[in-house]
């Protein structure tokens, strides 16, 4: 086994995910469709499995309630994860994807959890502070419930102080213009290009504009490290040792889904093993390129991660 620092993820907001097809989708009419297929689903979950298929390990954190959240940690137990539970304020959810089979267009349908009140939330905040591990890693991603208001991920860092464990944060929407925004940072904070051009309110078309960026970012004290994953261009990380990109592989897209989840996986198990930050950057992009290759319902595969990596190309601007 090889050495990595402890990695705690954590999955506020998890949802039993169902998948089907049906023939045609038309309003007013009963669909007739196929078996479902059933899979536990959230961004730190995610990122739980695919750390063990890349052969690391980490411990998932994952709010759960009533029957659907039982069903979760069965399913969670079966795929031999270790799993920490909270215990949600109510039910966990379900969402449902249908795809219609004339023209292939997927239908996803997302309901939004239960509802966290200020007693749930500092429960949750000891909790996360609780099981993670000095020198270790903790990984939010994933959509917060209802309830967990933007600024969570800095009062979570507050709460880290003294286990000394390192945050990083997948974020969109409120969540990350309150990150960008704030003065309290965390170690590293990752967003989509369409994310970080909303938040900078202009185009970035270039590798060097992303990177630019997100150093500016690290300089106004947002976080210590920032990732902008560019799609089929890669990804771009700016820090203390600079400003890396990472290319994707050249593959045939099968579904996207996952694929940041993977990215994550591969960063920060990388840097769990004490790697340079470019080769963490380069196993993140491998891992997010052999993730686009698989249906929705599955991840990286290692094999094609370990070919990816091996032919990485990491360039610094």
């Amino acid at each position: 086994m090889i050495d990595q620092s402890p990695i705690l993820t954590v999955t506020l907001n998890p949802a039993l995910d169902l998948s089907t097809a049906t023939d045609e989708i038309r309003p007013e009419l009963r669909l007739r469709c196929d078996k479902p297929v059933a899979v536990p689903g959230g961004g730190g979950i995610n990122v739980s499995r695919a750390i063990k298929i890349l052969g690391g390990q980490s411990t998932a954190m994952v709010a759960l309630g009533g029957a659907t959240g039982m069903r979760i940690a069965e399913m969670l137990k079966s795929d031999g994860l270790s799993v920490v539970k909270l215990t949600a304020p109510g039910e966990t959810r379900q969402s449902l994807a249908v795809m219609d089979r004339r023209t292939g267009a997927p239908y996803r349908f997302v309901m939004p959890g239960p509802e966290w009140h200020r007693a749930h939330i500092a429960d949750m905040m000891s909790a996360i502070a609780e099981a993670a591990r000095a020198g270790g890693w903790v990984v939010v991603t994933g959509s917060n419930p209802p309830g967990v208001a933007a600024g969570f991920e800095q009062m979570l860092v507050v709460r880290l102080r003294d286990s000394r464990a390192k945050l990083l944060v997948d974020a969109s929407g409120e969540v990350l213009t309150a990150l960008a925004g704030s003065s309290t940072p965390v170690d590293v904070m990752r967003m989509d290009s369409l994310e970080a051009e909303a938040l900078a309110g202009r185009p970035l078309p270039l590798r060097s504009d992303s990177a630019a960026f997100a150093a500016g970012l690290v300089k106004d004290g947002a976080a210590k490290a920032v990732i902008v994953a560019r799609g089929d261009d890669g990804s771009v990380i700016a820090g203390p040792d600079g400003a890396w990109h990472a290319e994707a592989a050249r593959v045939n897209v099968v579904s996207s889904v996952g694929a940041g989840d993977s990215f994550l996986a591969g960063f920060v198990l990388a840097i769990a093993r004490d790697w340079p930050v470019e080769d963490a950057l380069a196993l993140g992009a491998a891992a997010a390129s052999a993730a686009v290759m698989t249906p929705a319902t599955e991840l990286c595969r290692a094999e094609q991660v370990e070919a990816f990596y091996k032919a990485r190309v990491v360039t610094r601007l």
